[in-house]
């Protein structure tokens, strides 16, 4: 989970959302909403420490009417700030059954 990677609950970061994660977001009818459950619930399942200017992970979970969903998120620590820079539903020819790995 997020928080037990990050350290701390969600409620004591910022959620920013990057202009291209707005963008997708829109396009693929999700919301705060989704974006919420799936890193409060979501499991990540990659790990891009040495990704700049922050730490990344990819976040595995299901938006709220049960779609898969995965996210990429930028953590900046020192200010405690979240940067969701895409979300996306991921294609099933290009991953796992259940969405966890790369085929």
């Amino acid at each position: 989970r997020l928080s037990e990677y990050i350290g701390s609950p969600l409620d004591a970061w910022t959620i920013e959302y990057r202009v291209h994660a707005t963008q997708r977001m829109f396009k693929r009818g999700m919301d705060e909403k989704d974006v919420t459950l799936l890193l409060a619930r979501g499991t990540i399942i990659e790990d891009y420490h040495d990704d700049f200017p922050f730490p990344s992970v990819l976040i595995n979970g299901v938006s709220n009417d049960d779609r898969p969903m995965h996210a990429v998120v930028g953590i900046d620590a020192d200010i405690h700030r979240l940067y969701l820079i895409t979300i996306y539903e991921p294609d099933p020819e290009k991953w796992s059954v259940n969405f966890t790995r790369r085929r």
